[in-house]
């Protein structure tokens, strides 16, 4: 066995190691920086910048199209948008309808989520386990455009898969995409889909935090499946169910792709979430500083609920 040089043995088990390699002719005190330089210009580019660009925006009349304001330079105005945001009664149903699609979707998603996990945490299984947690991550590798073609193939009215399966069951065929309640519906199941595989596994990693010797002592004392839930499981599932909450309502407030390619808000108003409402005062009346004040309301009422989200459900786990 070779022995290591006692000069080398000593300067690897010295503690000027680190500061000897801080005095490498290449490093400075500026390579840190260099290296950090290329994420934080990025984080810059597209976070920080524009949202700092919509505040700006937001306190002024900023609409492309007239004459006037670019003319005047876009002239301040205060709050006169955010005034003119609260008093929109379309904003405000949009907002509503927001809230109905996310208490549709975000329930049932945290059932399934809590029942799939609880599968797959059972011992035993193991290639079923694997496919299944392989099979998981495909909804969530689908981007949203995709989702919204996948749902209006699905909901076809002529040759959709819902349709087929409905007439299985000796259901009449609908037109999904061209009713108001058929649209609602079809996109709350798109966003099932894609979205419970991620609920489920954030649970998955809760539950596997939980202490073998934790669980199967409360195996030997219950029975009860509700029980083992409620009182060993469910302490290490709740800060997972934190960050659902949260990255869900910040998801669905800002949600656009996936319906705008399935009913671009139709028909009618059935679909038309808060994003497309924003969408279509920015980029299509063109009114930037009305659609920036919206923006800002919407971050301020996500920051609000995260912090009421924290409050309620976040426990440490001793």
């Amino acid at each position: 066995m070779t022995s290591v040089p006692q000069n080398l043995s000593t300067q690897l088990a010295s503690p000027d190691t680190r500061g000897a390699r801080r005095h490498h002719p290449g490093y400075s005190r500026w390579t840190p920086f260099f290296f950090l330089a290329p994420a934080v210009i990025v984080l810059f580019s597209i976070g920080i910048y524009p949202t700092l660009f919509a505040i700006a925006t937001s306190f002024r009349r900023y609409n492309i199209t007239r004459r006037a304001d670019q003319q005047d330079g876009f002239p301040f105005v205060g709050f006169d948008n955010y005034l003119a945001v609260l008093h929109d009664s379309g904003f405000w149903d949009s907002l509503l309808l927001t809230g109905k699609f996310y208490l549709s979707v975000v329930p049932v998603q945290i059932a399934l989520g809590i029942l799939i996990a609880l599968m797959l945490h059972r011992p035993g299984w193991g290639l079923l386990r694997a496919i299944t947690r392989v099979s998981l991550v495909v909804p969530l590798a689908t981007t949203y455009a995709v989702v919204g073609l996948i749902g209006r193939l699905v909901f076809n009215r002529d040759f959709g898969v819902a349709n087929q399966f409905m007439s299985w069951l000796g259901v009449s065929s609908s037109d999904w995409l061209g009713n108001p309640t058929g649209a609602f519906v079809a996109i709350v199941l798109m966003d099932i889909w894609q979205w419970t595989p991620f609920v489920a596994l954030i649970f998955l990693a809760g539950l596997s935090m939980v202490p073998v010797e934790i669980e199967e002592a409360a195996r030997l004392e219950t029975k009860s499946p509700w029980a083992l839930l409620r009182y060993v499981q469910l302490p290490y599932m709740l800060p997972g169910l934190t960050a659902i909450l949260i990255l869900r309502s910040a998801d669905v407030l800002k949600l656009f792709d996936t319906v705008f390619v399935m009913t671009r808000g139709g028909p009618g108003a059935a679909t038309d979430l808060i994003s497309i409402y924003v969408q279509r005062v920015g980029f299509k009346v063109f009114d930037l500083g009305l659609a920036s004040a919206q923006a800002i309301l919407l971050l301020i009422l996500t920051i609000v609920l995260s912090r009421l989200y924290i409050h309620i459900f976040y426990r440490e786990i001793e």
